[in-house]
């Protein structure tokens, strides 16, 4: 299995977080994990649209032979119109969020790019997505307390929960707790030592850390990355 992701053309990259691939030459079955994202995803070779929600847990799935090709939404910005929550957990077809005529056509004008390059410059174009001021201050406050959050924005903590319902599909316990397991994960990967990881991403210790990313992600983070 091929994996590949490049950035968006700069005027896009506030709210579209990278666009990506994938190519198999057969089923394979993966671990999806929490991001606070939002993807559009197309199957080639079915022609399947779909749209892949915030997960709160580990999303098992199995990639059918083929090229995926997918855009993802930066974190709280999407252009698909119903809140977050209701995507929630959730892979669900374009159709079902837009009218089938207009999912159909979009799938039908993708099947005719040439490649995926081009596939990618199609779905930007069908989702020119926003991120509000307010919401890129609450991603930019994420991991501070809730409180405090509600404060500087001038809101009440139940104003606060409801506008990180909507924009991102979780409250804003639950999207600090997947910021900084976000956080995590990239500093891991890039090799930084394990109890490094967990003092970086803001973890009390480095058994904070193992217990949360078992508890989103289903496994230990050393097989998570390797």
């Amino acid at each position: 299995m091929t994996y590949r992701e490049r950035l968006p053309p700069a005027s896009s990259r506030a709210a579209v977080a990278c666009l990506w691939s994938r190519t198999a030459s057969a089923r394979v079955e993966q671990r999806i994990v929490p991001d606070a994202c939002v993807d559009v995803l197309w199957h080639r070779e079915t022609g399947a649209l779909f749209v892949a929600g915030p997960d709160t847990g580990p999303h098992l799935t199995t990639t059918e032979p083929g090229t995926l090709v997918g855009l993802r939404f930066a974190t709280g910005a999407t252009a698909l119109g119903p809140p977050a929550h209701t995507l929630r957990d959730h892979r669900i077809d374009l159709a079902d969020l837009w009218s089938e005529r207009a999912a159909r056509s979009l799938a039908h004008r993708l099947a005719e790019t040439p490649d995926t390059t081009s596939a990618q410059r199609l779905l930007l174009d069908a989702f020119p997505a926003a991120l509000s001021p307010r919401v890129a201050m609450i991603r930019r406050l994420a991991t501070g307390r809730v409180r405090d959050i509600a404060d500087t924005l001038g809101l009440g903590e139940r104003q606060l929960h409801r506008e990180c319902l909507r924009a991102f599909g979780y409250g804003p316990k639950t999207l600090h707790r997947v910021v900084r397991f976000t956080e995590a994960l990239r500093l891991a990967r890039s090799g930084t030592a394990f109890a490094e990881v967990a003092h970086l991403s803001g973890y009390a210790d480095q058994p904070h850390l193992a217990r949360d990313v078992r508890d989103l992600a289903g496994v230990p983070l050393g097989e998570l990355i390797g």
